[in-house]
């Protein structure tokens, strides 16, 4: 009997012991990737912005992303409710994780936008020419889709009323049809789109959209709730809640 004992006690003393090793390689692997995962994070990124901005060219190495990143985009932070320049509220801010610290953000009101709460500071991307005069701004936006939010750039031109691209990526829609908003051919309606109308968010998202409307893209086939996701997101982010007063203001032009 207590040689069985003694066989049991060795096994689950092994058991343990391979258990605990596998743990600690586990955790120094996770630890040991964090940095990596952060950079490759950080580079995708970039990659969108400069795709948003009219500079990304397939095959781009990651120096070349980086190099026309630092000498074409500049990141700036902007108030909504005032339209201006401010600094960031706090080092390593982040305008999504604002959202939740309600310090940071402010309930979003009469909008089926699909979330709760947007910051008070977001994000915003100037693209400079050659010149250095900005020639597109570059604006964070998100919203609902048929399954989960959907996170894209959204870039207009110096006039603060013009559309050049809005660049989706990351959303869970259906492939083959929400998912189609990452579509380069669908993505192309949207080049030269106006976003006002006298003064007012006029930007739509309809089924059969006349192309020679300067303010409607054609809807997306066999999506209608993504599609009407998409409008919402970009009415919302344009109007007086999101970046409505900024582009209204041109704060880019002083």
């Amino acid at each position: 009997m207590s040689a069985k004992k003694e066989s049991l006690g060795k096994t689950v003393g092994i058991v343990v012991a391979v258990c605990l090793v596998c743990s600690i390689v586990v955790s120094g692997a996770a630890v040991g990737l964090r940095s990596l995962q952060q950079t490759n994070a950080a580079l995708d990124k970039k990659s969108n912005i400069l795709n948003a901005a009219g500079l990304y060219e397939m095959g781009m190495s990651n120096s070349a992303i980086e190099s026309t990143y630092s000498e074409r985009v500049e990141q700036r932070y902007v108030n909504l409710d005032e339209g201006t320049f401010v600094e960031a509220p706090k080092p390593d801010y982040d305008m999504y994780k604002a959202a939740k610290e309600t310090e940071f953000s402010t309930k979003v009101t009469n909008s089926n936008v699909g979330f709760q709460r947007r910051p008070n500071v977001a994000s915003v991307y100037l693209v400079r020419d050659d010149a250095g005069d900005v020639s597109r701004i570059i604006l964070p936006v998100h919203g609902s889709g048929l399954w989960d939010l959907m996170y894209g750039f959204l870039a207009v031109d110096a006039d603060g009323q013009t559309v050049r691209e809005l660049i989706y990526y990351q959303q869970k829609e259906t492939p083959g049809l929400g998912g189609e908003v990452q579509n380069p051919a669908w993505q192309d309606k949207w080049d030269g789109k106006e976003l006002y109308e006298n003064g007012e968010v006029a930007i739509r998202v309809v089924k059969n959209a006349n192309p020679s409307n300067p303010h409607t893209i054609d809807a997306l086939s066999g999506a209608t709730l993504t599609s009407n996701g998409v409008e919402n997101t970009i009415r919302y982010w344009v109007g007086e809640q999101g970046f409505g007063q900024f582009l209204k203001n041109q704060a880019w032009r002083s």
